[in-house]
């Protein structure tokens, strides 16, 4: 199962449930986003030729993260630009987020393990604004 979480035709998230299959190769995110996600599915046998890839000077002007969630249970909160909370997901093993624009928060619903990844050099709290979550009781 593939969701894509929109606000006012803005594309915030893109998850790809533990349960989704295909064959071959899917790419979810538009060509012009600074972080591709794809799904690849090949039976046994099939061969990906070698390759390498060129040095190709790119501009990141806004950080886009994948999470893939290995233990436990996640809730994603979803905020506008404006810092005003829209919805939320739960994410469970085997579930993979890109977090492609707006905000965004998360509380620990289980025990978590996850792997980010992300455009770098990180440049530390230099590259995040912070700002006051949405209360439990409104969610």
């Amino acid at each position: 199962m593939i969701e894509q979480v929109v606000y006012q035709d803005k594309l915030l998230a893109i998850i790809i449930k533990d349960n989704y299959r295909k064959e071959g190769i899917t790419f979810f995110t538009p060509e012009d986003f600074s972080q591709q996600l794809a799904y690849i599915n090949h039976s046994k046998g099939n061969v990906i030729q070698p390759h390498k890839h060129l040095l190709i000077s790119r501009i990141v002007v806004y950080t886009q993260e994948v999470l893939f969630i290995k233990k436990g249970r996640l809730r994603v909160d979803f905020y506008d630009d404006n810092e005003k909370y829209l919805e939320s997901r739960i994410l469970s093993k085997g579930d993979t987020i890109l977090l492609a624009s707006g905000g965004h928060g998360f509380e620990v619903l289980e025990e978590i393990e996850m792997i980010e990844v992300k455009q770098g050099p990180y440049a530390g709290e230099n590259e995040k604004v912070r700002f006051k979550g949405v209360n439990k009781s409104d969610l």
